[in-house]
């Protein structure tokens, strides 16, 4: 088992999947929100979500596209990935996306 570069994450989607077809396959991206819940200084209760960048290919993104709507609860093992490219403006931008590896439909959306 490797523990390297692991993100295990459950969370709801957050749009409709999108596939992006290429000439050796296609690959499905979509959102996936995490809610945190924490007491603050004040003694409230505060929700925090955080959104993730998805990113699946080969029998992952046909499952995907397939079961995958938005509001869908999914549970996702991947690796973090970071690239960089260059907008139209010539500024860099940079992206932070989790490789799917292992997807488990959770829920009834």
């Amino acid at each position: 088992m490797s523990l390297r570069n692991k993100v295990t994450l459950i969370g709801h989607t957050g749009k409709e999947v999108e596939i992006v077809n290429f000439e050796k396959g296609k690959i499905a991206k979509v959102t996936l929100a995490t809610n945190d819940f924490y007491t603050n200084a004040q003694g409230e209760k505060v929700e925090e979500t955080q959104w993730h960048n998805l990113v699946a290919s080969g029998k992952l993104a046909d499952i995907m596209e397939k079961y995958v709507q938005k509001g869908k609860e999914i549970a996702i093992e991947g690796k973090l990935i970071y690239r960089t490219y260059d907008d139209k403006d010539g500024q860099k931008r940079y992206i932070t996306e989790i490789r799917v590896e292992e997807l488990l439909l959770l829920g009834t959306k």
